[in-house]
Parts: structure tokens; sequence; C-alpha cells
């Protein structure tokens, strides 16, 4: 490890509006001596220029970082195996991702010798929990700085925020009249802000990035197929595929076709509603596809309970409790589970949906003759008297005495 340099803090950087402005004002500040690190995470083609934005900036230097592999494998599919989703529609794909950085943000600091680290967070959101939670399980001794959080930080507002950029000739892709706030990765996109913080207002259709507005969807379907080995998908349209690949693929297939737009008002952490939309084409096919094969291959008991598990998943991915014992338990009990999650999935992706066309398993659970209408020597119908009177009868008894 590197000599410790007293004045050396790690930034978690994406070269957006927030972090833009908040390396100039920490060494403007407090003097810092401010590392930039950006990770890439599928932004596109967001990073481009990043290590000479950030040195322009004022950063002693600038650490990129491809985790794209790493967050698909280690994060996007443990999560699609739980089947977490947040308040019904939200896919978590910048809950998921900021555990990541954090991570790699320690571990820079670490072999950097810096006292602290840093983030662009609010402290309104969801964000500067799931920075900090991290920070604080891999390396509490770390110095955690959150320049929002500070009462002489006075850039509080986007407005204030771009004013600042200009000032000191910071290159931004914000304006006044464009005042979105993004997030974007290999899983998805998110949008939050500008005629969106009205809940009565009706996103608009240029706002979309990742996929078409459902007025411009296709008009004739298309289908997919989808292989997964013990709930990890391995194939798309019957041949092998790395993890990156075929979230990119099915992103731009998804996409054309307006897959995955979800316009959610959800519960921040801190207890503020907040309104975004995201559009995940990729992850959302993946989902549907997952959960519809577990449908086929797990026994009632096992997927009842599983569907417990995954809204305890969601809840702890999206209050930044990844680093967590609980979290790496619920893991071993969804490994388990997953075991014969395996099979091909047909997808038909048709105007805003993602739906089943067929699915087969080696593992399947499903009896053509047990699920048919005509009686089998495999099930003897007078075997049901007993069992319901058996099962109703505590409401028999109520029904007596509710008579009575």
């Amino acid at each position: 490890m590197a000599k410790s340099k007293n004045k050396t803090v790690v930034l978690a950087y994406s070269g957006g509006l927030d972090t833009s402005v908040i390396l100039p004002w920490l060494k403007e500040n407090y003097g810092y001596d401010v590392i930039a690190f950006a990770a890439e995470l599928g932004q596109g083609d967001e990073l481009e220029g990043i290590k000479r934005k950030a040195l322009a900036s004022g950063a002693v230097k600038c650490i990129v970082k491809d985790l794209r592999e790493e967050f698909a494998t280690e994060y996007l599919w443990p999560m699609l195996k739980s089947g977490a989703v947040y308040e019904n529609g939200y896919l978590l794909g910048t809950s998921i991702a900021r555990p990541l950085i954090a991570k790699y943000q320690v571990m820079v600091a670490e072999q950097e010798g810096a006292i602290g680290v840093a983030h662009g967070a609010t402290g309104k959101g969801n964000d500067q929990v799931r920075f900090e939670l991290t920070y604080m399980a891999l390396n509490p001794s770390l110095k955690i700085i959150a320049p929002w959080k500070d009462p002489k930080f006075e850039l509080t507002s986007r407005e204030a925020a771009i004013e600042y950029a200009k000032i000191h000739k910071i290159p931004i892709e914000q304006s006044v009249k464009k005042i979105y706030s993004r997030d974007r990765n290999l899983w998805h996109i998110s949008h939050e802000g500008a005629e969106l913080e009205d809940p009565a207002n009706e996103p608009m259709e240029r706002m979309f990035v990742l996929s078409n507005p459902v007025s411009k969807a296709p008009n004739k379907p298309e289908y997919v197929e989808i292989g997964f080995e013990k709930g990890i998908p391995v194939k798309l349209d019957g041949k092998k595929i790395g993890a990156v690949k075929i979230i990119e693929q099915l992103n731009k297939i998804g996409g054309k076709h307006a897959v995955g737009q979800v316009d959610v008002v959800e519960n921040r952490l801190v207890g503020i509603k907040s309104r975004g939309v995201y559009e995940t084409p990729g992850g959302t096919i993946l989902m549907e596809a997952h959960k519809s094969l577990e449908c086929l291959t797990l026994d009632k008991d096992t997927l009842h309970y599983k569907q417990q598990i995954a809204l305890k998943y969601a809840e702890m991915v999206y209050n930044g409790q990844w680093f967590c014992q609980l979290r790496h338990a619920l893991d071993a009990f969804v490994n388990v589970t997953q075991q014969n999650v395996t099979g091909n999935v047909r997808m038909k992706l048709f105007k805003g949906r993602a739906t089943i066309a067929g699915m087969t398993s080696p593992k399947s659970l499903y009896s053509n003759a047990l699920a048919s209408f005509t009686m089998g020597a495999e099930y003897n119908p007078t075997d049901a008297t007993g069992f319901i009177r058996l099962f109703g009868l505590q409401m028999k008894v109520a029904g007596m005495v509710n008579k009575k």
C-alpha cells in the first residue's frame, strides 16, 4: 500500500453535472488532491474524453475501470435469479450499480493511500446511502466526504451547478432547458427531473434514449429465444453468448419494440416519494423469461417462498445493503432454487410488451397427463373429497358458529 497522503481523496466520478462541479469544489474549498474514479458499466459513449475532462477540472489523476463483465455476472445475474423488482416496476438498474462503483473506489483509495472517498449524491436521494454503506462495510477507516451534506456547499440546485460549471469553464451536457437527471449503464437508463417532477405530466416521447416510444415501435412482432442454465442466461436464439453481449443485444432488440418502459412514483429510503421513468429493455425480457421458466421448474412451496424472498432482496438492493450478511445468505437460498431452472424460453416482443410464446425444460414439472381434463390413473378424483373436507374444516366450523 502506498504511503498515506493526508490530502488525497477518491471521488466517484461520472463526468455528469454533479461530479463535474464537485471535483473543483473539493479542491477549491478544502485543498484536496482529488483522484477521479470512473467505472465503465455500459454507459455508451458517456465516458469518451472523461480523463481529459477530469484532469482539466482539477483532478490529479483519473482512473477508468471497465467493470461490465463483473457487473453482469456478479451483480445483475444474482439479482435476476432472485427475481428482485422494487415496488412492482423498478428493475433496480441504478441501485445495483452503486455498490460495485463504491467497492472499486475503496480499492483505489487503499492502493493510492488516500484518506477518504467522496461522492456527488444529494442529501435527499438513495445513492448517498448506497455509496456510504459500501464504504462502511469494506473499509470503515476511510473518511467519507459528501459535499451535498456539507453546510458550505452552495450548489444545491441544478441551476446553480450549471452556473458554477460555466464560471469554471467545465464542459457539461445539461442546460437550464435540458435538465434531466439521467443514470445509464448496461442494465438501464433512468430519467428524473424537469417536467417529470410533476406526476400529472406525461413523459415526453423525445426523452427516451434506449428505446422507441410505443407509437414508433414496429407493427410486426419479433421473437427471441433465451436459453438458461441454472437460472443464468447463456444462449440467444440457440447460440452461446456472453453476459454483456446478451444484455446489449436484448437492449437493442427490446428497445426497438419499446419494451421495458416504466413510469414509477417510488418510495425512497429517506421517506420522500420521487418519480422516475426507466428504460430497461433487455432486463425486462430476461426477467419475464426467467420468471416464467421458474413457474415451469420450481415446486409450488419453493416458488411461493422465493417470491417472498424477492421482495426482501429488492428492498436490500434498493437500500444499498449489498455487502451485508443477509444478502449473502439470501443468495445461498436463491442458488439452491436455481439448480433446475434450465431450459429455453421463447419471447414475443410487440408494442411495449414482452410476453411468453412457449418454453421447454429438461427439468419441467409440468405433466401433460396430470394437467389434462381427462381423468387418468395418475389422479383419483375421489381423493379430493376427503382432502377438501379437512382443508375446509376450520371454515366449516366458523360458518356453523356464525350461522347461529
